[in-house]
């Protein structure tokens, strides 16, 4: 048992060849697990992409569509003017690498069909899955491979999130590719391994900068494990792998001006400093991890760092630490926005490699009896995680959002300005309806306000948002009974125009006489 864990730690590691037989089967498996994944993902593949953190997948739609009109030489002049302006209200954050392809392959299919995005995202994720079972196979054994490989692919979370429109389950492929060539080039020092790691270190930042507060902290913990603090400073692999890492972001966020970072940064960081010297705030996030990722879970990968083999051990607590720096420089979002612990599902998959692998060396000498039990008990857990992935993505059915956004487009007034208190920013509206509105703030907005230490007394900012509107439109009915100031200056001071099914429209410009 201890061989087969301490052995990819020496320093020039033994590959141990098991039968052929023994090797076809983990790979059997393996394959498996992976085409199960795919499937879980590609599941009620066209429902609108309004299940998982809309206002972000809407987002790459909006930009997708941009670039698609932008592409096509006989798309109507005012929908590509439209969509252009749409796209830049969105903001910029990182490079549209998804979106760009996205459009493309609308450009190749001869349509604007969303799901598209959802498959690319789902065979990221699956790309990273390979890797992240070769690399729990070499830390501990086969075992610890496919448990890595399982839990990676059928925590629910996990099959949600990797299917969405957005750059994140591409930065976990990148990160997971980086991962993989960072611990091959501690093995071996070789320029090989130093470059496919830069490079995919490189690609993890520049897809989502967040990426580098791991990318960074793996990359120094192994390299110091490895080489040590004097040796490191001077070898140009390690230098080599610092310029490919940082090349790509550098030239796109900062020489060529690219994006919004500077303001992030200022709004999501500095601004909000303040919370990570509060205990609350680490309840807070251990609370809303645990919720996504299993407490249980959770507690056996600690075991897991704190037993694993040296390299193995240097690497995890290196990765664990970037996750930790991450999250104290974006503390309202460790307990808000689920998909920002997405990176963290590949960690906790190879933080259990080590204890997987030593229980599968002790089963091995059990009777056929209780490994039979052993592997009827492992095929009912991806069973049961499975079915909870499924049944949350079938829990609701969005197909009916893109006609009643499209009605409420056309109910709005064309003869003024109209301010909202809508879902996701306005991006249903603007998706659906190919309307853009001024948005009034939902509470969670008016709460990092106050979080911000910028609250505002209500008359005042209430009476500044509307000057200049004509009207004022609900359609997020939750929001509006959150913020009953509002409700009652609405009702009690304007007129209400129009009404139906989840939307309300007042008359700004005719307040009711006192």
């Amino acid at each position: 048992m201890a061989d087969s864990i301490n052995n990819s730690n020496s320093s020039k590691p033994v590959d141990h060849k098991p039968s052929v037989k023994f090797e076809s089967l983990i790979w059997l498996i393996a394959a498996v697990m992976l085409i199960a994944g795919l499937g879980i993902r590609l599941y009620d593949l066209t429902d609108p992409p309004l299940d998982f953190h809309p206002t972000r997948q809407l987002r790459g739609a909006i930009i997708a569509r941009s670039i698609y009109l932008d592409m096509q030489p006989d798309a109507d002049p005012q929908q590509r003017e439209m969509a252009a302006f749409f796209a830049a209200l969105t903001g910029k954050f990182e490079p549209p690498i998804l979106e760009t392809l996205v459009a493309i392959t609308y450009r190749l299919i001869g349509s604007e069909s969303f799901w598209v995005a959802r498959i690319y995202s789902s065979l990221f994720w699956l790309a990273g899955g390979v890797f992240l079972f070769l690399l729990g196979r070499r830390m501990t054994g086969p075992a610890g491979g496919l448990v890595a490989l399982g839990y990676y692919l059928f925590l629910p979370f996990a099959a949600q999130a990797s299917r969405s429109f957005q750059p994140d389950p591409a930065m976990v492929m990148w990160l997971v590719i980086f991962i993989y060539a960072l611990y091959r080039w501690a093995e071996f020092h070789t320029w090989k391994w130093a470059v496919l790691c830069g490079a995919a270190g490189g690609l993890a930042i520049l897809t989502k900068p967040v990426a580098v507060y791991i990318v960074a902290a793996g990359a120094v913990a192994v390299a110091l494990h490895s080489l040590g603090l004097l040796q490191s400073l001077p070898r140009l692999q390690v230098w080599m792998m610092v310029i490919l890492m940082a090349i790509p972001s550098v030239g796109y966020y900062f020489m060529l001006g690219r994006s919004n970072a500077g303001d992030y940064i200022a709004n999501w960081t500095i601004a909000l400093s303040h919370m990570i010297i509060e205990p609350d705030f680490y309840v807070r996030w251990l609370s809303f991890v645990q919720n996504w990722m299993g407490f249980s879970v959770m507690l056996l990968a600690l075991v897991g760092v704190i037993i694993a083999p040296p390299r193995n051990k240097a690497l995890l607590c290196g990765l664990w630490a970037g996750y930790f720096i991450y999250g104290l420089t974006l503390p309202y979002q460790m307990y808000t926005h689920n998909y920002y612990h997405l990176q963290l599902v590949p960690i906790l998959g190879l933080s259990l490699t080590t204890p997987a692998q030593i229980l599968f060396e002790r089963f091995k000498e059990q009777s056929k009896l209780w490994k039979g039990v052993l592997a009827a008990g492992l095929l009912m857990a991806v069973i049961f995680q499975c079915w909870v992935a499924i049944a949350t993505l079938k829990a609701e059915d969005y197909r009916k959002e893109p006609a009643y956004w499209q009605k409420i487009s056309t109910l709005l007034p064309a003869d003024g300005k109209i301010i909202a208190l809508t879902q996701d920013y306005g991006y249903r509206l603007m998706y659906y309806g190919w309307r853009k509105v001024d948005l009034y703030p939902p509470s969670s907005e008016q709460e990092l306000a106050e979080l911000r230490g910028r609250e505002k007394d209500f008359v005042q900012s209430f009476t500044k948002r509307i000057d200049d509107k004509d009207y004022f439109l609900v359609t997020a009915m939750g929001q509006l009974n959150n913020q009953p100031t509002l409700k009652k200056t609405l009702y009690d001071n304007y007129p209400l125009i129009a009404q139906g099914d989840g939307y309300l429209i007042f008359d700004l410009t005719h307040p009711k006489t006192p």
